[in-house]
């Protein structure tokens, strides 16, 4: 009896738990973090080579700056601080993939996590969430990673209970 082994085999992509130990990899990695230039003004970024094909950035972000509220689609992520604080905004609750505009979120979906250095968190798909730098005074640097690589991006505008939908990015648009 003969048995075939298959020449090629496909690797399995990494789980949310795989990319947050590569994002806390890669924030104590001094060395890569020097290597980011700091803008007093905007975010800048790196891309970064992240595990089992995944998208993975190295972000600064001067005092006072924050995403805005967006998920990350179809993708799980994570992301880890290397230096200074990030404060996670996000949303207890699962929002429709597609199909809506504006919804009215319901009370005790708000939630606040405070990532200081060394730490990071995992996520799921369709994650809603705004990341913050709150500090007036001191960069703050993070590793993100995300698989698959972000297909697109949603950004939302949240005033009180209701979500808005305001705009869809696609990586054609980040070029």
């Amino acid at each position: 009896m003969t048995q075939s082994v298959p020449l090629h085999t496909k690797a399995a992509a990494p789980t949310a738990a795989e990319l947050l130990d590569f994002v806390r990899r890669a924030a104590a990695d001094t060395e890569l973090i020097a290597s980011l230039p700091l803008d007093p003004e905007g975010r800048t970024w790196v891309r970064l080579e992240g595990p089992g094909g995944s998208e993975a950035w190295l972000i600064a972000w001067p005092p006072g700056t924050g995403t805005g509220w967006h998920d990350h689609a179809e993708s799980v992520g994570a992301f880890a601080t290397a230096s200074g604080e990030l404060k996670e905004n996000s949303l207890a609750v699962r929002l429709p993939a597609s199909g809506w505009k504006t919804l009215e979120l319901a009370e005790d979906v708000d939630r606040e996590r405070r990532i200081g250095p060394g730490q990071g968190r995992a996520f799921g798909r369709h994650h809603v969430h705004e990341v913050l730098n709150e500090s007036t005074t001191e960069h703050a640097i993070s590793v993100h990673a995300y698989h698959p690589p972000l297909p697109l991006l949603r950004r939302f505008s949240r005033t009180g209970a209701v979500l808005r939908l305001e705009q869809v990015e696609r990586p054609e648009d980040w070029q």
